[in-house]
């Protein structure tokens, strides 16, 4: 076991890494004496480790980091996004396959919300996608009951800042009127805890569907409701880097500046559209799907 500074990493980061949990949750199984490393029980999460470290969770002994893995996930409504609800609700976890090893989510979806949810191995990965200083765009179909006008939406442009929570600017697009109610389309960076339907009550407007559509430079496509797809090593590396295909090393570029660095290399991946912004293809599905 090795607790020389600056030789491995920190115990909780390779936890992290490997899929098992968070770092926080990390650190609280340490203090629960739940991990084992070298034969010897652990007692800090300060704890650094290297590959030829022994590390045994709960018994089991933890896998190898190896490759990142990432799904694409068409989450149904009806579905929780945790490990484990306290309530006994079901988990979008407890919908995936048998074959499906471990892994986390990026972000998450609330139980009435449905639409792409994107899974992976690599706890770290996961936290380095979903950090809002990448810069990644969130877009999402929204169905709301009323008749909004575009003027209302344009002060959500500059951010807004409702029951001292401080939004980032949130573009909005009003796709057609439907009787009684409306389709929009939201496009927003941060995606905070139930960011969509808070800035709309706020507006007075109620919430009745919505769908996530794309995360960064990836895309629902055609996956249909409950259906998981894994995006294959070649379309991951052109869109993420070729870092995210590696063993994870966390040190080098940011996930927003190797997805730039990729799109940048590979014109087949990306095209500019009016607006001078990379429009990506959805490589698992082979087909551009426009934003």
């Amino acid at each position: 076991m090795s607790t020389t500074p600056g030789k491995g990493e920190r115990i909780a980061k390779r936890m992290a890494a490997a899929g098992l949990c968070s770092r926080r949750d990390a650190e609280r199984w340490i203090e629960e004496g739940r991990v084992i490393v070298d034969d010897v029980i652990l007692t800090s999460p300060a704890t650094l480790v290297t590959d030829k470290s022994r590390i045994v969770v709960d018994g089991a002994p933890l896998a190898g980091l190896g490759p990142a893995r990432v799904w694409r996930y068409h989450k149904p409504t009806g579905l929780i996004t945790t490990h484990k609800d306290p309530q006994g609700r079901s988990t979008v976890f407890d919908a995936m396959p048998a074959s499906m090893p471990r892994v986390v989510s990026v972000g998450r979806l609330d139980i009435n919300s449905e639409g792409l949810l994107l899974l992976t191995t690599d706890g770290e990965l996961a936290r380095e996608m979903e950090h809002p200083d990448n810069g990644w765009i969130r877009r999402y179909r929204v169905r709301l009951h009323g008749r909004p006008q575009a003027d209302e939406f344009k002060k959500l442009e500059r951010g807004i800042t409702i029951e001292g929570v401080k939004y980032g600017p949130i573009t909005v697009e009003i796709d057609r009127q439907q009787g009684a109610n409306a389709w929009i389309t939201m496009t927003l960076s941060e995606g905070k805890n139930r960011e969509i339907r808070r800035v709309l009550a706020h507006l007075g407007y109620e919430v009745s569907r919505l769908m996530r559509m794309s995360y960064g430079p990836f895309q629902l496509g055609s996956l249909k409701s409950g259906e998981v797809k894994e995006i294959t090593g070649k379309a991951l590396r052109e869109q993420l880097g070729a870092e995210a295909g590696k063993k994870t090393q966390r040190k080098g570029p940011s996930v927003a500046r190797r997805v730039d660095a990729s799109a940048k290399s590979d014109t087949d991946a990306a095209d500019k559209n009016p607006s001078g912004k990379l429009r990506l293809r959805d490589k698992s599905d082979g087909k551009k799907r426009k934003k």
